[in-house]
């Protein structure tokens, strides 16, 4: 008897393919990121299960908010997190003078000393408040909190951008703008 796949793994599976590896199941993302909604369905349902309803459902109770669809629901896209280079149309934002990120301790030397840097994404993500940054740092492992001095990095001429699902994006931040917590 095969195993009943999750709609929580086959987000996962949605994820990876639009915010990595889109070749896995033969499709392509436009310059902004979009597939096409039959494409990628018909992709997915090679190894997991999925039709429309399905995937209507995973975007709806996705808690993170990562995916959204065009307005006919003909196209579909990851709404951050990349590696690879697409141009989701984020529109720059002025940050709130403090952001927050959490991540897990095995990182914490390299950000003391480099700061954070995107590495294989496009953008370095921080959260809005300290219960979404620690939701986020628990995922990788033991938890370290960073206070972002984004408003003072603002100022200094560093971009912002904002994600449709609140999560705010910039390019890196310098070690002079972290403080742990």
């Amino acid at each position: 008897m095969q195993r009943k796949i999750s709609d929580q793994e086959t987000s996962k599976f949605i994820s990876l393919i639009l915010r990595h590896k889109p070749e896995t199941i033969g499709i392509t993302l436009d310059e902004h990121g979009w597939a096409n909604v039959p494409e990628l369905i018909a992709g997915v349902s090679k190894t997991h299960p999925l039709d429309m309803e399905g995937l209507e459902r995973i975007v709806a109770a996705d808690e993170k908010q990562r995916y959204s669809f065009n307005e006919d629901k003909t196209l579909i896209r990851a709404n951050q997190g990349h590696s690879v280079s697409v141009d989701v149309e984020l529109e720059k934002a002025e940050p709130p003078e403090i952001l927050y990120h959490g991540t897990a301790t095995k990182f914490e030397e390299a950000i003391d000393k480099e700061g954070l840097i995107s590495k294989s994404r496009l953008y370095v993500h921080l959260s809005g408040d300290e219960e979404m940054a620690r939701k986020v740092g628990t995922r990788h492992g033991k938890l370290v909190m960073y206070r972002v001095k984004s408003g003072e990095m603002h100022k200094d001429g560093q971009e912002f951008f904002r994600s449709v699902n609140g999560v705010w994006l910039t390019k890196a931040v310098p070690v002079e703008y972290l403080e742990k917590i």
